[in-house]
């Protein structure tokens, strides 16, 4: 199962009304998170579960929810986390 696919399912825990991700990692050929085999990805996600909630909460959530994905598949993380009302 490839890396996108498993933070689709694992994002799903926050219940998202549209998950966008990209991959940027051919973009860091040479780099060494790269090297690591770790890759560097885009995400626009937007759930309801980030209302009320700053800045900071809302990447924690979404750590929490990649879980030991963000520790050895993924290497750097562009993050845009928005709640409805936002979009």
């Amino acid at each position: 199962m490839n890396i996108e696919t498993q933070m689709r399912e694992r994002l799903a825990a926050l219940e998202p009304r549209s998950v966008e991700i990209g991959d940027d990692s051919a973009l860091h050929a040479g780099h060494a998170g790269a090297a690591g085999g770790g890759g560097h990805y885009t995400l626009r996600i937007v759930s309801a579960q980030f209302s009320q909630q700053g800045r900071v909460a809302r990447h924690r959530l979404v750590y929490d929810a990649l879980g030991s994905l963000m520790q050895h598949d993924i290497h750097a993380l562009a993050l845009t986390a928005l709640a409805p009302d936002e979009v």
